[in-house]
């Protein structure tokens, strides 16, 4: 399996603990950024909940009623973010989520412990 372009660090600085450094702060942000378009959410969901753990792209082109240029360009933006990979077979692309990424983008966003009164 392909590796993400963007490096997975083993840890990362919950946006609640600690601010974060600028490095990081970038690098996350551009994760956001690729999910932060409706369109590349609903990418996302359907390749990360596709039963058989990898969605095929002529099962997702027909979900939207974008062009196949336009669902490829916001795919990229995925791939470039490290969130999914893609692996040609025959004329087809499948793609598969990268669950370290996203587990990394929920770790950030994890809040403080609740406080017992």
């Amino acid at each position: 399996m392909p590796k993400p372009l963007l490096p997975i660090l083993d840890d990362c600085t919950p946006v609640a603990r600690a601010v974060m450094p600028d490095g990081e702060a970038a690098e996350l942000a551009r994760m956001f950024k690729a999910v932060g378009d409706p369109v590349r959410l609903k990418l996302l969901s359907m390749i990360a909940s596709d039963p058989r753990g990898e969605a095929c792209v002529c099962d997702l082109t027909d979900a939207f009623t974008l062009t196949g240029p336009t669902i490829s360009h916001h795919l990229k933006v995925l791939r470039d973010a490290g969130l999914i990979t893609s692996r040609r077979r025959a004329s087809w692309v499948y793609y598969r989520a990268v669950p370290e990424t996203m587990e990394r983008l929920s770790a950030v966003l994890a809040p403080l412990p609740a406080v017992a009164a």
